[in-house]
This record gives structure tokens, sequence and C-alpha cells, in this order.
């Protein structure tokens, strides 16, 4: 099947929209209707986006005509335009919702005013969520893991389309099924294996383009939910063999699938190991909930410890009660003042589960009729538990300043969890290697990033010694960068920043100020003199010896450190007289 583009849309034209569709066969009876959404520069929790998106639908004709998601409400005109190329929409039997997130399903209600007979195959809680997105009276039908569905054979091809469900919950919403069809051994995953890259390629062709999105949108997305990654795993392990992983979003997977799904084995075995984790409760499409909880449990993840994302309004009452109470630590978010009485149910399952030995902390879901903050706080303080944080205030919109404040509250709760695995390691390393390693001396340097997105402005800054020149041509360096730095999330690649040289006459006062402990959301430069609008990268210290102005090229992932090789774009010193500071350690195996 050739590939339609339903607009005069051209992707590298800069005059206008750059959102094309495109439509391929994948498999027998089988074609992806793809939305390319060519320059979309973030997605959920201001994760930056570097190579754009893509919504992905899929068309199954057998002897029934099965429809699995539609798209974003942007590609509404042009999306109906291809899908009316393949299909009448009255003929199309079956609408499978693999999750509501509204990016995939944008355009049910205006199929339903198409084709008002078409019946919705979707998890009981997806069709919950249904009922208050479209306001309109549907045809359903709730599953679960084992239900099937039977499109037949169709006539033509002689092949036999039969589906089989998974749940999947969480991935990375809670109303999430997969799909398969024995018929093409294809899985349906919508969300999970997805990858934002924006691509004419429908398959992932060059694993080593794609493997650093995959890995990206894994760590964003699908870390916080490891726990439910392997659950979903096990279930797929006992399908039959698998052609083609569908995803949602990204390039399609069929010529590295072992390595793909290894790699989320190993990853969210990594991630689960232990039992110690933290319990971060939200309540699915309430206010900005589903993306607060999002940030901190990403937080969490970035320091290396256990998370579980928790839907206080789908999870079940059993399991909620088992995930609160076998938690170190629970963040629960304001609630609405006025709750129905499954989710008043919910809550007070919730606050009996608390034990006493549990960090406690609070968040502003910014859902408009919440419960005061405080009031909340004061309640769960009354019950005896120790403080995580301070409560997380949401006073306007949220914008990159928010999701980065409960980022960083996120990972100070995870370093505090895994405060005294870090202590024994310290103490485990032998003693004349630890004094060995502590004899590599390095620099003295302030790394600095910011970004700007509409109307907000992310900002952040480091203390760095690992930093070393790594190439000449084109002149480039390396810096390793701690896992659970604030500011690993703006050194992505293609993002830009700046190394400070710090003077050895002069460094004191700025080596102290950086090395404090700043709150979540804290203005890192406060009190610091700096020149704006030096460096594209970052602020530029004005007391610093010299500064390099830099731009990501690649990472590599070491154990507890990101080695970030970036290509120096421009430099100056400010005084060719005076010498680096010098740091010196007496131990390896820590700063």
């Amino acid at each position: 099947m050739a590939a339609i583009n339903s607009s005069a849309t051209v992707p590298n034209s800069p005059e206008i929209s750059r959102l094309s569709v495109q439509c391929e066969a994948i498999a027998t009876d089988t074609c992806t209707i793809r939305s390319l959404d060519w320059d979309r520069s973030r997605f959920d929790i201001e994760f930056g986006l570097r190579n754009g998106t893509t919504y992905n639908s899929f068309l199954i004709q057998g002897a029934k005509k099965a429809l699995i998601d539609t798209s974003h409400i942007k590609f509404q005109k042009s999306w109906f335009d291809v899908l009316k190329h393949q299909i009448n929409p009255t003929k199309i039997d079956y609408l499978i919702v693999s999750h509501t997130e509204p990016d995939h399903s944008g355009l049910i209600s205006d199929l339903l005013n198409l084709n008002p007979k078409i019946k919705i195959i979707a998890s009981k809680v997806a069709i919950q969520f249904l009922a208050n997105q479209v306001h309109r009276p549907f045809e359903s039908i709730a599953i679960k893991t084992g239900d099937k569905l039977d499109l037949g054979t169709n006539p033509l091809s002689g092949v036999q389309h039969h589906l089989e469900f998974i749940s999947a919950p969480n991935l990375h919403w809670p109303d999430t099924i997969f799909s398969y069809d024995h018929g093409t051994e294809t899985l349906y995953t919508c969300d999970a294996f997805g990858l934002h890259y924006c691509s004419n390629d429908v398959f992932d062709n060059n694993h080593n383009a794609i493997a650093p999105d995959f890995r990206f949108y894994y760590e964003c997305l699908m870390g916080p939910n490891a726990r439910s990654v392997l659950q979903a795993l096990k279930r797929i392990d006992k399908l039959p063999p698998i052609k083609t992983i569908a995803v949602g979003h990204g390039p399609l997977l069929r010529y590295h699938l072992d390595l793909w799904i290894n790699d989320y084995r190993k990853w969210s075995n990594d991630r689960s190991k232990g039992e110690r984790y933290a319990a971060v409760c939200y309540l699915s499409q309430y206010g900005f909930c589903d993306r607060l909880s999002q940030a901190i449990a990403h937080g969490i993840g970035k320091a290396n410890a256990q998370v579980q994302l928790i839907d206080l309004r789908a999870t079940d009452a059993q399991e909620l009660s088992s995930l609160i109470n076998e938690a170190q630590a629970v963040v629960v978010p304001t609630w609405p003042s006025k709750s129905n009485s499954e989710l008043q149910n919910s809550i007070g399952i919730l606050l009996a589960a608390l034990n006493q030995k549990q960090l406690i902390a609070v968040y502003d879901a910014f859902g408009g009729n919440d419960e005061p903050i405080d009031a909340l706080a004061n309640q769960l303080r009354s019950l005896g538990q120790k403080e995580a944080f301070s409560p997380l205030r949401v006073k306007q919109t949220p914008d990159s300043n928010t999701f980065q404040e409960f980022e960083e509250a996120g990972t100070d709760l995870g370093q505090l969890l895994n405060k005294k695995e870090s202590i024994a390691t310290m103490k485990s390393m032998d003693n004349e290697l630890d004094k060995a390693l502590g004899r590599i001396t390095g620099g003295l340097y302030v790394v600095t990033a910011s970004q700007k997105k509409e109307h907000s402005k992310r900002s952040s800054a480091m203390i760095a010694s690992w930093v070393s020149q790594a190439s000449f041509n084109p002149p480039g360096l390396t810096v390793a960068v701690a896992k659970d730095r604030a500011i690993e999330a703006l050194m992505q690649v293609g993002d830009q920043f700046v190394i400070n040289v710090l003077n050895e006459n002069n460094y004191q006062p700025l080596l102290r100020h950086f090395l404090k402990r700043f709150p979540p959301g804290a203005d890192r430069f406060s009190g610091i003199n700096i020149l704006e609008n030096v460096a594209k990268g970052g602020p530029v210290l004005a007391d610093a010896l010299a500064f390099l102005d830099c731009r990501v090229e690649k990472r590599l992932e070491g154990p507890d450190h990101w080695i970030i090789y970036a290509i120096v774009e421009q430099g100056n010193v400010a005084n060719a007289e005076a010498n680096t500071a010098v740091h010196f350690r007496k131990v390896g195996n820590h700063y």
C-alpha cells in the first residue's frame, strides 16, 4: 500500500505547520494511520522532545472491521481524510481504545458522530473515563486479560483476525489495554514500548538512531511504573510469537524486537530491586494531578529509589491497601472537596493503610475545587507521620518551573529513602583503593543551564570536577553528571549548557554557594553576580575565570553518572594570568 499524505504539508518547509498524516500497510489486512507531529517540542511533564512525535492508530479489516485508537484533535480533518480513503467510517464495527489519554482518544467524539453504532472495546476504567469525555451514550464492551474478540476471516486474504486482550494498567495510564492479533502476530501496545520520534520510517529500521529516544521515553513514562511493566511482560510472555509491536508513538518495532523487550525487562528489574519504595498517589483525569505525580515519581527514580504510582480512582481496594501499607513513603494529592462515594471509599482505605513509620507528603492537584492543602497536611500530621518534604503548592497553571520543583522534591525524597544504603556503600569500599582513587584530581567548575519554554524559564547549576577535554576537532569535552542532579534534565542531546571555570584565587564563595542544598524549585542564582545573554547555554558567572558554551552531542550511561560529550561552540577567558581552581580529594567513593 502506498503512503498517503492527506495534506499539502511539506515536512521540511518552515513556512507552514509541519503536521502530516501517513498511511501504510503493516500486515495482512492491516494498516497504520500515523499522525506526524514534526515540531512538537515537549510532552506530559515538560520532558523536551528533540525529534517531534507521532500518534499511531490502526485499522484491521477481517470479516468485521476494527479501528485501534484515533488521534490528537489537531489532526481532526487530515486524519479523517485518510481514514475515509481506506474505509467508510460507518462500516467500522469496533473501536478499540487502548487508553483514553487525549492524544489517542481526541477524535472519538467525531467518530461517534459519523458512526453512532460503533462498539467501543476498552477496559472498565476507560469506559468510565470516556463517559465523562464524550458526553453522549455509546455502545461498549468492557474487557480484561484473556478476553477475546473474533473479527472473522477476510475473504480476500483468507486470514482470520482473532484478537486477545491484556490488561496493562499504569502503562502509563490506569486504563491501558494491549491487543494481540493472532492472525498477523501483531501486538498493539499504545504507549508501552513507544518513543517520541517523528520520521517517515514506519518501522525501527535504524536501531542506533532511535535507541536514545527509546530509553529516554522509558525513563520518563514507564520507569515510575516498573513493577507494572514487569507484570505486563509476564502476560506478554504467555502469548504466541510476536512479529511486530505496534506502538502508539514513533516507529513500529519489528527488526529488533528481542532487544527492545529485553531492555524493558532489564530496566524494570533494576528499578524494582528491593522492597523499599515510595507510593505516589494521584487522581486520574483530575486537574494536573497526572502530570504532577509523574514529575515527583520521575525525581524519585533519578535518585535510584523505587517508586510506585497509584491511581486512587482506579486501583482495586485490596491492592490499594497493600501498596500503601507496605510503602516507606506515601505522597498524596489534594482531592476534590466534594468527592463521590467511590473516591471517598478509596480515600478512607488510603488513610487506614498508613502507618506511623512512613514518610508522608502532600501536593496540590490544582483541580479547581481541592481540599485546602494545609488542612490535608495537618490531618496527616495528626496521624503521626513524619513529613517527607514540605507541601508542594500550586498557585497558578503549572509551568516548567512547577514541574521542575516537583521533580526536585521527588529526588530529595529518593535520596532520603536511599540514605542508609548510600552510607553503607561508602563504608564498604576497600580503604586503600578508596585512597588511591581519591588521588585523581580535577578542576573546579560550575555547570549552568537554562531553557526558555513559552512563558516560563527553567534553570539549574551544579559544582563539577569531572570535566575533561575529549576532542580537538571539533573542540569537545566530557562532563560527568550524577543521575540525581536536577541539571541533568537540561543536558539532553541537543541541549546547551555552560562550563564556568573557577579561579584558584577567588573560588570559595561560589563553591560554598553552589554546594549548599537548595529547596525544591529554588533559584540557584539568587545573590550571585551573573552575566546574562553572553552564552546560549546558560548564565555566565561574573567571577568565573573563563566560560565555555557547549552543546550536548552524546550521552553515555554509567552506573550512577551520565557522561555527557559536548561540542564547545564558544568561550572566553576573563583573566589570562590566573589558574584554574583544583579539587583534591582524600577518598574516591564520594564527592
